[in-house]
C-alpha cells in the first residue's frame, strides 16, 4: 500500500477542501493518505511518502504564500528527486497563472509532476473535486 503526503496551505478553506477531495481520491485506490497543513511538513519528512500532493491558493500578484509556503516549498523541492508529485490549489482573480508559473518552477527543478495539475475558482465545486480525486488517484497508482 502506498502512503501519500497532501500538504496544504489554506486561507480560506477552498485549498483545504481540495486537500480532502485528493486524499479521497488516494483511499479509493486502497492508498493511505495522510493530510499536513505545511507547518507540519518539511524535508525530514519526504521520505515517509510514496508520492506527495501540494496544495497552495494564488496569492498576491499570482504567486504562492510567501510565509509559509513557498519557504518550505522551496527548501524541500531540492529533495524531492524523482519522487512523483502533484499540484492543486484555488484562485479568486486573475486566471490561475501562479499554478502555471509553479509548474515550471517545479520542472525547472526537474521534479517528477506526475500528473496534471488542478485549479479552482474560489471553493471548489463537483468538477473541481472530481478533477482532486483523479489527482489523487493518480498519484496512488504511479
Amino acid at each position: 500500500m502506498k502512503k501519500i503526503a497532501v500538504v496544504y496551505w489554506s486561507g480560506t478553506g477552498n485549498t483545504e477542501a481540495m486537500a480532502k477531495a485528493v486524499a479521497d481520491g488516494v483511499k479509493k485506490e486502497n492508498s493511505e493518505a495522510e493530510i499536513i497543513e505545511v507547518e507540519s511538513f518539511d524535508v525530514a519528512t519526504i521520505d515517509n511518502y510514496d508520492a506527495i500532493a501540494f496544495g497552495c491558493p494564488a496569492m498576491g500578484d499570482e504567486e504562492l504564500e510567501e510565509t509559509v509556503f513557498e519557504p518550505m516549498f522551496s527548501e524541500v523541492k531540492t529533495k524531492l528527486g524523482n519522487k512523483p508529485i502533484a499540484l492543486f490549489g484555488s484562485y479568486s482573480w486573475a486566471d490561475g497563472e501562479w499554478m502555471e508559473l509553479w509548474e515550471d518552477d517545479c520542472r525547472d527543478a526537474g521534479l517528477n509532476l506526475a500528473t496534471e495539475s488542478v485549479i479552482a475558482f474560489d471553493m471548489p465545486d463537483e468538477d473541481a473535486v472530481s478533477e482532486c480525486e483523479a489527482l489523487g488517484a493518480a498519484l496512488a497508482i504511479t
